[in-house]
């Protein structure tokens, strides 16, 4: 069940799955009177694609500029009919990066457009991790994906809406499209230490290290507990190092990981850390009832942050991503009151020394794939270009 918070001025909902943030997104969508900004990693033809597509074309039809921002790799699997059928209904369609090779190892190739970001008439907006796709996986998963969003009104949508209309006309611009808009956007740094909600971007010039160095600074100040959900953990050098401090002085470090195996790369990379954060008296559950989404955490019961960035090289390296920061004393416990509740109902505690007796060759996995990942982000880490270059 969402609830409504008010925090410095302004309102804010979180929202847990997309059962709940469906319906938000496509009442906000209905309500829009004068423009709609959509971006999406994946965007799926199912019931909930379908959803989302009726409400952008009908706000297109009763003349609401309705922009939609697909990623070329997350969506590649999108048919082209659901395209020319927004596109008939009067729906702006862009790609980000758009695959043109599939099987070809481009030097831009990992660099995705990962936010689930949407804004309705500058006035409302959505800041989460959830994509445009159906709650339960299927197979044998019947729970739904663990995931969460955050609706806002306030002064941040303004600083959300001109990073989105930014990233819009860059790949206006990089697909030839005739410029309809002529004004530019400047998102300047916002004072953290004044602000009790801030948006974080992660991008390639301008805020490359944003979401990574909200993260150390959380964690670095953290006096009592740091709780942390994430898809696909693998903080580098600084983010681990910090949690292991926070742990060494005493500070609960717990963290929430994906226990199904859904990208074998990424899910035994993460093995390879285990042992060093076991046995520095972190606790790690693994999450088992259903694909573990989340790009969630809470600091001391006060500090919280819900977004699209994971944990890991290609999100604090590569990916476009945008992450919200919150501090509020009941906006931080009702995210941290339905996480432990998550753990105590879906999740495995790991212990360590039953870590420790795993099989030799599961060890071996997990190191040779924790180097893969390294070398994949390495080589396409330096290959980051302008800004502008989308």
């Amino acid at each position: 069940m969402s609830d409504t918070y008010l925090v410095d001025g302004h309102q804010l909902v979180l929202l847990h799955n997309g059962e709940e943030y469906f319906p938000r997104l496509v009442s906000a969508i209905d309500g829009a009177a004068r423009s709609v900004y959509l971006e999406t990693y994946i965007y799926a033809a199912d019931a909930s694609g379908r959803l989302v597509s009726e409400a952008l074309q009908r706000a297109a039809r009763r003349g609401v500029r309705a922009h939609l921002l697909l990623d070329g790799f997350g969506c590649a699997k999108l048919p082209h009919d659901w395209v020319d059928e927004l596109r008939s209904a009067g729906v702006e369609v862009l790609w980000f990066r758009p695959e043109i090779a599939r099987f070809k190892l481009r030097r831009h190739r990992l660099r995705r457009l990962h936010r689930k970001l949407a804004v309705v008439d500058g006035r409302i907006a959505f800041v989460g991790g959830i994509n445009i796709i159906n709650d339960v996986p299927g197979g044998q998963l019947a729970a739904p994906r663990l995931d969460y969003a955050v609706e806002v009104q306030g002064d941040t949508v303004a600083r959300i809406h001109a990073a989105m209309r930014r990233l819009w006309l860059l790949v206006s611009w990089t697909n030839f499209r005739r410029q309809r808009e002529h004004a530019k956007f400047q998102l300047a740094h916002t004072n953290v230490v004044q602000q009790k909600i801030d948006f974080l971007l992660c991008d390639n010039l301008r805020h490359r290290r944003d979401i990574e160095l909200a993260y150390l600074k959380a964690i670095g100040g953290a006096q009592r507990e740091i709780i942390i959900a994430n898809a696909y953990f693998l903080p580098g050098l600084r983010l681990r190092r910090a949690l292991l401090q926070a742990a060494w002085r005493g500070v609960r470090v717990v963290l929430l990981l994906q226990g199904q195996v859904e990208y074998r790369l990424q899910h035994y990379a993460m093995l390879a850390l285990y042992d060093e954060l076991l046995g520095a008296g972190v606790e790690i559950h693994e999450y088992h009832a259903s694909f573990l989404h989340a790009k969630v955490a809470v600091v001391d019961g006060y500090w919280a942050t819900v977004g699209s960035s994971n944990i890991d090289p290609f999100s604090l390296w590569l990916a476009r991503e945008a992450n919200l920061a919150v501090r509020d004393a009941v906006f931080a416990e009702s995210l941290r009151a339905s996480l432990l509740q998550e753990m105590a109902q879906g999740a495995h505690p790991v212990a360590h020394a039953v870590w420790r007796k795993q099989g030799v060759w599961r060890h071996l996995l997990a190191r040779l794939s924790y180097a893969a990942v390294l070398l994949l982000a390495g080589v396409f880490g330096y290959a980051r270009g302008r800004d502008d270059d989308v």
